[in-house]
């Protein structure tokens, strides 16, 4: 898979790495979410991208969290990105999110609690 945050993101969003017209919005969108990660105690706190040179190993090494955060990622940059017009595609994507959210929480508090 693409190591490229940016370019994989596009990717699972249905946009060709070659289009940059949404760059700017997408950026944006990634670095809420990878704020919101960090909040939940996963990643290189403070960590932002500004092009297609940052890669997902810059952000998080912890192979457990690696495609747990991908898919987070994604469904929270779609829903701010491109959000879906049916109400009940809306709600299942929410549901995935939370519990992404939690499960990704638990693993960042085990592992913190590894580290004392």
């Amino acid at each position: 898979m693409e190591q490229s945050i940016l370019i994989s993101i596009k990717k699972l969003l249905g946009i060709d790495r070659s289009c940059t017209d949404f760059d700017l919005d997408i950026i944006m969108h990634i670095n809420t979410t990878l704020m919101i990660l960090n909040q939940l105690g996963v990643g290189k706190q403070g960590f932002q991208i500004e092009d297609d040179s940052e890669e997902w190993k810059d952000f998080i090494s912890d192979k457990s969290d690696f495609n747990a955060v991908k898919s987070y990622m994604h469904l929270k940059v779609k829903l701010m990105f491109d959000p879906p017009l049916n109400s009940s595609i809306t709600q299942a994507i929410n549901e995935s999110i939370k519990e992404l959210e939690w499960r990704l929480n638990v693993n960042a508090e085990s592992n913190k609690d590894l580290e004392v």
